[in-house]
């Protein structure tokens, strides 16, 4: 049941899955259809407690057309754990969604949530939840969802990489290139004010290659808290 998806399908109408229904079950009339200002308009269900940050995605962002909040373990487990997904080591994530940052911890369903979401949103297209989970926005409702598992994967091989005990960062030439990549793609966002090295970048400034150790007490603590939530899951 965790974890909502939405789509806005006119200027003033979104759709979006209701409150404690398990995605994998949901049925087409049980949606709903809701304004920019979050009244119901279709659906006999209550759409999700999360619909108003959903909305003020759609606020600030009026190039996205769907949102998707969901709980992935990698990536839930390094916002429980306090870690951006900010190194610069796959092309392919660096690409299709830049930096990830961490949003600050906010309740779920209240106006602190909807502020940590709205302070990160305007550069990104993926964002971990301090304490909760990720989200990611698209054109669509398929790239939110495919930000998503980009975002999983990229998690997942990061954490990998933590506990074999080093993290080889790609350097100033390779990112150059990545950015023209991305520009060529046709996405010439920032990759995140929160993103150091991206935006050093773009203000031609010098950025060496890094490379990320952890000590055996810093690796003993990320890798019991994401067990712990990987097990929480299951």
């Amino acid at each position: 049941n965790d974890g909502n998806f939405s789509t806005r399908i006119s200027d003033d109408e979104v759709i979006i899955t209701p409150t404690g229904v398990s995605k994998g079950y949901l049925s087409p009339d049980q949606l709903i259809k809701v304004n920019i200002s979050g009244e119901q308009l279709e659906g006999y269900l209550k759409p999700s407690s999360e619909l108003s940050f959903h909305l003020k995605v759609y606020e600030i962002r009026p190039d996205v057309k769907a949102v998707v909040h969901a709980h992935p373990p990698f990536s839930t487990a390094f916002a429980v754990a306090g870690i951006p997904l900010d190194d610069m080591i796959l092309p392919e994530s660096i690409v299709s969604l830049g930096c990830i940052p961490l949003a600050k911890y906010g309740t779920p369903g209240t106006d602190e949530l909807v502020e940590a979401v709205a302070e990160n949103i305007s550069g990104c297209d993926a964002i971990l939840l301090a304490n909760h989970g990720a989200l990611t926005v698209g054109p669509d409702i398929y790239a939110a969802y495919y930000k998503m598992e980009t975002m999983e994967h990229l998690a997942y091989i990061d954490w990998i990489a933590r506990t074999i005990g080093r993290v080889n960062q790609l350097g100033e030439e390779e990112l150059r290139k990545l950015l023209e990549l991305r520009k060529r793609f046709g996405d010439d966002k920032t990759f995140c004010d929160m993103c150091p090295v991206l935006s050093a970048l773009q203000d031609d400034e010098k950025v060496p290659a890094r490379t990320i150790a952890m000590n055996e007490q810093e690796l003993t603590e990320l890798i019991a808290q994401v067990t712990a939530n990987v097990l929480k899951e299951l």
